[in-house]
């Protein structure tokens, strides 16, 4: 028998749920970036760039962070926690168990990484910026919440395998994007404090594992595992990722549900409405008004193969790779899903926002080239949408045929995205 529900307890429930809506979660990231780009280049800015200096946390710590950063490293990590609950249920128990079906989603989210650095590399070279080159990762990170929100938004009718083939995709990218962040944005390791991490990290894991995973006991042991992860100088998101990964995807003790969908539950929300948010509301405010303008940010290098590489190399990546490895390979796509389908699919994957931000902010030390790729991830992202959208509703009105996958057998019955 469920228990009963009080008002509050009611309308509790009704606002978590908003939140772990995609569209939800990509609305709020959209305004949080605007209401940045507003304060940025209006008569605000002074005070939006002493807010985002304002240095708070003990320097006993080393925590004495700026807002900014405090947003970057921290707030983000809870972000990446559902990122690395995701990878686990998806791996354990979702569409990454089976090898088969998840081969082509993962070479594509590989040449939908490859192809963008590439683009990117080639644009710095050719305009000889040899000092643009650091930020080659820029465009190869796929932001799920912005892409899964238009996909919800424009797709209805289509597939719902097709949701599943861009989460599995996306999900891979951000794996691939903390593997870039760990290796190729980490300057100097204390192996002693990494060494500290990774203990807090198992400790969390085996109480996650037990019968007392409370959050009052999980939540102090997370945030030393954050704070020796940030003193190690590994970027301190990993820790999140590496959490969320610790948390079992398979039923234990007789309950109900995996683990993985209790926590990912009870975080969401949080990352939904507190740190995705903050952290675009901190990342995103470039200012296009000051000192040259747009003329002298539009001149960098950088701008230009961001923006390309996101739209263009994410296009050429998913869908060549998906298209070669279906062709010349036994592999295939799921039942109900045909190469037309990845056109704005692999537009989607051009969202680049959150991680792209965070790329951004690690990739340079001068803050010409920082803010031009930062404007250039809004700028590509927005265009990569615009690009998907009409293609997703043209896509859904389209007939389709009864072996659209073409593995010589019919097509199973698909649910539609929207039911």
């Amino acid at each position: 028998m469920e228990p009963t529900r009080t008002p509050t307890g009611a309308r509790r429930a009704r606002i978590a749920q908003l939140l772990r809506l995609e569209t939800t979660s990509g609305a709020l990231l959209l305004v949080a970036a605007a209401a940045a780009l507003i304060c940025a280049n209006s008569p605000a800015q002074g005070a939006y760039a002493e807010l985002m200096e304002l240095r708070v946390g003990p320097a006993a710590l080393h925590l004495d962070l700026s807002i900014a950063a405090w947003a970057a490293d921290g707030l983000l990590a809870v972000f990446f926690y559902v990122v690395g609950v995701e990878l686990k249920h998806e791996i354990v128990a979702g569409s990454l168990r089976d090898p088969r079906r998840a081969a082509v989603p993962v070479l594509a989210a590989i040449g939908g990484m490859a192809l963008p650095a590439l683009v990117y590399t080639g644009i710095a070279l050719a305009a000889g910026d040899p000092a643009a080159l650091t930020g080659w990762a820029i465009p190869a990170a796929t932001d799920i919440a912005f892409a899964l929100a238009v996909l919800a938004i424009f797709g209805r009718g289509l597939p719902v395998g097709l949701r599943t083939f861009l989460l599995t995709l996306a999900v891979v990218d951000d794996l691939l994007a903390i593997v870039v962040i760990a290796v190729f944005y980490t300057a100097t390791v204390q192996l002693f404090a990494l060494l500290g991490a990774a203990v807090a990290i198992t400790a969390f894991g085996l109480l996650v594992r037990s019968r007392f995973d409370f959050w009052w006991l999980l939540l102090p042991i997370a945030l030393v595992a954050w704070w020796l992860m940030h003193e190690s100088g590994v970027h301190a998101t990993i820790a999140g990722v590496l959490l969320g990964a610790t948390v079992p995807a398979r039923r234990l003790y007789g309950e109900r549900h995996p683990r993985t969908h209790r926590h990912e539950a009870a975080v969401r929300p949080w990352s939904t409405a507190i740190a995705l948010p903050v952290f675009a509301f901190c990342s995103a405010g470039v200012s296009i008004a000051s000192g040259g303008g747009i003329a002298e940010l539009a001149a960098q290098p950088v701008l230009r193969g961001v923006a390309a590489g996101l739209v263009l190399g994410k296009l050429l990546g998913v869908l060549g790779v998906t298209a070669l490895v279906t062709r010349f390979t036994p592999l295939r796509l799921p039942d109900g899903i045909g190469i037309r389908d990845l056109l704005p699919v692999a537009l989607l994957t051009g969202i680049g926002f959150t991680v792209s931000l965070l790329i951004a902010e690690l990739s340079f030390d001068d803050a010409g080239r920082t803010d031009a790729a930062k404007l250039a991830v809004l700028l590509g992202s927005g265009v990569a949408a615009l690009l998907a959208a009409p293609l997703l509703r043209w896509d859904a009105r389209r007939a389709r045929s009864t072996d659209e996958n073409e593995d010589g057998v019919a097509d199973a019955q698909q649910a539609r995205i929207g039911d």
